[in-house]
Parts: C-alpha cells; structure tokens; sequence
C-alpha cells in the first residue's frame, strides 16, 4: 500500500521538503525550522540537520586550530559530513524518519 504524499505549509511535498533540510547544512535546517510549523517529518529533519551539521562546523573550527594532529583529522571529519550530507538526504527523500544515534533523540524532543 503506497503511502499519501503529503505536502507542508511551504507547498513542498514533505521527502522534498525533508531532502532540502540538509542541502546546505545547519542554514537551510534553520531556514525549514522557522517556516514549517505543522509538518512534524519536516521539523525533525530540519531540527536533525541543525544539529548534525552545526555540531559538525564548530568540530570543523575547534579542530583546525590544533596544529598536526587537528590538521590530519580534517579529511576525515570532511568524509564523514559528506556520508552523512548525502545518507540524511536520501533517507528525507525516501520518506523516511532516518535518526542519527543520540542526535536523533535530541531532534525528535525538540521539535
């Protein structure tokens, strides 16, 4: 049985809407958060992608300061936000409530 597709108070269908959460990080997960008020699928992706992404750009500040060691980890702290960027957005796309272990917890209680 095929789900409805539902679209948000953005007129977006809401696996777009969820997709384009995480398009450029934390910013446009901040941008869905403050204009979707009633579309729960969107609030947790966009509140998901704050924190992920946001987390992962004051990591990216902290850790460039360190001399060597910092410098080494900054690829692979690179890696991993482009696995997550494009693991989240095909997850919001397909429809699914996809969550990350303990960020997702801290979404879904705060949407």
């Amino acid at each position: 049985m095929a789900d409805e597709i539902k679209t948000t108070s953005t007129g977006l269908n809401q696996n777009v809407a969820g997709l384009l959460c995480y398009l450029v990080g934390w910013v446009t997960g901040l941008i869905f958060f403050l204009l979707e008020k009633e579309n729960k699928f969107v609030r947790f992706h966009a509140m998901q992608s704050m924190i992920t992404f946001g987390g992962l750009t004051i990591l990216f500040m902290v850790i460039a300061y360190i001399p060597f060691i910092g410098w080494m980890l900054l690829p692979f702290l690179g890696l991993l936000q482009l696995v997550l960027w494009i693991l989240l957005m095909v997850k919001a796309y397909q429809g699914e409530q996809f969550k990350l272990p303990v960020i997702g917890d801290l979404a879904e209680k705060n949407i």
